[in-house]
């Protein structure tokens, strides 16, 4: 129970957050600008890995989960929990915000600026190289690990921060899927939910390609 609470806190603080400074920019008139949103992004998780990454791993995201498991380092029998803790913490985050923000259209969520099929590309790519990222720090050295924090939210900031304005910069199924139930722009959510999980399970892939042969 420590580690499905460890991921509902997790993501709940990644969605109230990383939504949060989307919404607020987009009531204030853009003060926050899109830099503070990747900013925000970036920095809350990297906090949250710090925070409970020693008691969950810090997946924060269906889609990682799922891909630990296709790397064979995470029990099937923990995915289901996992997704659920973290399903909950979104969607606490985003009914939080449609109370303090009730005229909000779109709660942060995750909405193509071009074609649809240009913003799954994207976001195949962005979370192929989030998840590729995560693996080589969680799997690499104790070094390695000390900076994963650091490794892994100035990824998911740099991809924010250049490719957001476009597909939204998701990579994450269930930082999609709340927002988008909650104030009802689903129209495209299908593109939130494939895009990244196919992404990481390459990430998997290409990982598993640079292994040494011993390994």
């Amino acid at each position: 129970m420590r580690k499905y609470l460890a991921e509902l806190i997790g993501t709940f603080a990644l969605v109230f957050c990383g939504t949060g400074a989307i919404i607020i920019n987009q009531e204030t008139g853009g003060i926050i600008t899109h830099l503070g949103i990747a900013i925000t992004f970036g920095l809350i998780v990297s906090a949250m890995i710090y925070a409970v990454g020693d008691i969950s791993g810090a997946h924060l995201n269906p889609a990682v989960t799922i891909a630990f498991w296709i790397a064979k380092s995470f029990p099937i029998k923990e995915i289901i929990p996992y997704i659920i803790s973290q399903g909950l913490g979104a969607f606490i985050a985003s009914i939080s915000l449609k109370l303090l923000f009730p005229f909000n259209n779109t709660l942060g969520a995750t909405l193509p600026s071009g074609s649809a099929m240009q913003s799954f590309i994207l976001e195949l790519i962005l979370t192929f190289i989030l998840m590729f990222v995560i693996l080589q720090v969680a799997k690499g050295t104790k070094e390695q690990g000390m900076f994963s924090g650091v490794a892994i939210g100035g990824v998911v900031l740099l991809e924010a921060l250049f490719a957001g304005p476009i597909c939204g910069a998701s990579m994450n199924p269930i930082r999609s899927i709340a927002p988008a139930i909650i104030s009802g722009n689903t129209e495209h959510m299908w593109i939130y939910i494939v895009a990244p999980i196919t992404g990481a399970v390459i990430g998997v892939i290409i990982w598993k390609l640079l292994l040494p042969i011993n390994k």
